[in-house]
């Protein structure tokens, strides 16, 4: 029942989907709760509530329980959002393993296991999945759908299904990978932007600024792929006319930072004078963050049914 917990009761009773909220301790699914109510009463307000039901009746399909045989009885899926520690989430599933019967979806929250080191030597990993959100899943629809290797494909299938059904965009791997696709991008955006910093090219937040208002802005409609399609005439021409270039700038690239030491103090000072590392100020950007988010997410509805 933390962020991410919170996030997905709420993107499900959104869906129409009756939800119990489980944890180990009954004054954090209280404050859970409490926190839902909250946040869906402001949606409604401004507008952004997602869904065809009212808060009042979205809140009423949300219920809190501290006991696990109790919560999952009559689930069709599961989505276990404990924190990201290989043997907690090891232990969850082999509870539910002994809980669940053949036709329950048993789901991982997980932003980095590999499905093989989670669910290995379950009696129900067929029935087993990585539905990987993106921080805050209310506000930002994908989904990364990853199997074990031996994850039966209408496992596969339901839970895409159900992503779709309930108003995310779920992307299915193939196989598993270190760091799933989003972080991998992440992670190669953040390496360079490391790099670039450290090696004094430009400041913290100019470099932030590269992003918002450069490649952020149209990545927030079209992915890498389909911008150099668009950059060119098509994809072959982009390659015909850049590829060199290309080559050239990636062959400059250094080697994966150690993200420590001198760097780490320049960027932290950098971001703490622009938003200082105290509870009130990182909530409160946070929540313009998810503001943001919302009327983009609008924005983009909109855009689509036109």
């Amino acid at each position: 029942s933390g962020l991410i917990g919170r996030s997905w009761a709420m993107v499900f009773a959104a869906g129409g989907f009756k939800v119990k909220l489980y944890d180990i301790a009954q004054q954090q699914l209280t404050s859970a709760l409490e926190n839902i109510r909250k946040q869906m009463k402001e949606l409604e307000e401004s507008g952004f509530l997602k869904g065809a039901l009212s808060a009042e009746q979205q809140l009423a399909l949300i219920s809190i329980c501290t006991d696990l045989k109790a919560a999952v009885e009559g689930a069709t899926f599961i989505q276990e959002c404990t924190p990201e520690n290989l043997e907690l989430k090891k232990k969850i599933f082999s509870q539910l393993d002994l809980l669940v019967g053949d036709n329950v979806i048993l789901s991982s929250s997980t932003s980095c296991l590999l499905p093989s080191k989670l669910f290995t030597g379950l009696k129900h990993v067929k029935q087993c999945i990585v539905s990987h959100p993106v921080n805050p899943p209310y506000f930002v629809p994908l989904v990364e759908i990853v199997p074990h290797p031996e994850t039966d494909p209408s496992t596969t299938e339901r839970t895409y299904a159900l992503m779709k059904k309930i108003g995310q965009s779920p992307v299915k791997l193939n196989r598993e990978i270190e760091g799933f696709v989003l972080n991998r991008l992440q992670y190669a955006v953040i390496s360079e932007a490391w790099r670039l910093v450290g090696e004094g090219v430009v400041s913290p937040t100019d470099l932030d600024l590269v992003m918002s208002d450069g490649l952020g802005m149209r990545y927030a409609f079209i992915g890498p792929l389909e911008t150099m399609h668009l950059n060119a005439e098509g994809i072959s021409n982009y390659c015909e006319r850049y590829r060199d270039g290309m080559r050239r700038v990636l062959n400059t690239f250094g080697p994966v930072p150690e993200f420590s030491g001198e760097i780490e103090q320049k960027i932290n000072q950098a971001m703490s004078e622009k938003i200082p590392v105290v509870p009130k100020v990182l909530d409160a950007r946070r929540k313009w963050r998810d503001e943001c988010l919302t009327g983009l997410s609008k924005l983009k509805k909109q855009m689509k049914s036109d």
